[in-house]
């Protein structure tokens, strides 16, 4: 099927740009409480899924050992902008299992936000691993296997204890079947499954919820969505969309988006979660979506409804400051 146009950019009067997605929201019992375009077609959730992928980390008792407090457990669900405090608590995080960045193995790269990057610049001659925007989820897997007496080295490899755990854990949750024959190299250099959206969205839903899972993962999950909802920077950072998200309902929403123009969310006191992905993976109509679809189930509070429809249609200003145009959200997310 042809995916419907979500999200429009304008310039002047005119239409410049077109987006077109999916977006399938559900209740712990996978049921679907609102959907847009082909929501059974496969996507690799890239970032979007990192709580799931943190599930071993409090599973393996790891979290409790070493102590961890919801600022690294959030950080270990992160796409974070690489900010001091993001890098240095990744460091953290591997010194209480008694490793450093040395033990790293996803790569470094300077930040994408670019006032971090320019501050980076003036303070480094270049980044490590820690400043990697997976850093925490690394740090993560890392405390995992060592809890675990698993050596860490190579823990990106798809066959290695780690990876073996997030991809049960993964289909526990999303119902897909996870092998070689669906799967990628992320950016980090750890496996990716494609899973169908909705699959996806149920995860989350049963991770927001309870619903469907055994006890001890039960409160695994709700853990790390409860980590993430109360430390909204450590997910991501300084004026990123995840964050702002979080911050406008306070332990109320949570929301993580991934590369490509994926994006998932979930509202836990209302048992429904949220998948989507930009059908060319543009993430400024990813955040324009995620935005839109969030502020669908706060209609009866209008303060909240009102700052995520702000998040919903942004303006765009040129170098002179002068309004250009905006990117907004279309009609297809109605109001009925």
């Amino acid at each position: 099927m042809t995916n419907p146009v979500l999200v429009e950019v304008t310039r002047g009067p005119l239409v410049e740009s077109r987006h077109r997605g999916m977006v399938i929201a559900v209740d712990g019992d996978g049921r679907t409480v609102f959907s847009l375009g082909d929501v059974d077609a496969a996507i690799f959730p890239r970032s979007a899924c990192k709580a799931m992928q943190a599930l071993p980390l409090v599973e393996t008792g790891a979290a409790d050992a070493y102590g961890l407090d919801q600022r690294m457990l959030a950080l270990a669900c992160s796409s974070h902008n690489g900010e001091p405090e993001h890098a240095a608590l990744a460091a953290d995080m591997l010194a209480l299992a008694g490793r450093d960045v040395s033990t790293l193995e996803c790569g470094a790269h300077w930040s994408f936000s670019q006032p971090v990057l320019i501050d980076q610049v003036r303070a480094m001659d270049k980044p490590n691993a820690l400043h990697n925007n997976c850093s925490g989820k690394h740090s993560g897997f890392i405390c995992a296997a060592c809890h675990a007496g698993v050596d860490p080295q190579g823990y990106i490899g798809y066959d290695h204890f780690i990876q073996r755990e997030i991809r049960d854990a993964m289909e526990s949750l999303t119902g897909a079947a996870l092998g070689h024959d669906n799967c990628g190299i992320d950016g980090c250099a750890i496996p990716t499954y494609a899973v169908p959206l909705k699959g996806l969205a149920h995860g989350f839903a049963k991770m927001a919820t309870g619903t469907g899972l055994a006890p001890e993962r039960a409160r695994a999950a709700r853990r790390l969505i409860d980590a993430c909802m109360a430390e909204p920077f450590y997910v991501a950072g300084t004026k990123r969309a995840c964050t702002r998200l979080m911050q406008i309902a306070p332990g109320r929403i949570f929301a993580k988006t991934g590369a490509e123009g994926v994006f998932c969310a979930a509202i836990p006191e209302q048992g429904i979660a949220i998948a989507l992905k930009c059908e060319d993976g543009t993430t400024r109509a990813a955040e324009a979506m995620i935005a839109a679809t969030l502020a669908r189930f706060f209609r009866d509070e209008p303060e909240i409804e009102a700052a995520l429809l702000a998040e919903a249609t942004t303006s765009m200003h040129n170098w002179n400051g002068m309004h250009v145009g905006d990117v907004r959200v279309t009609e297809a997310f109605g109001r009925a």
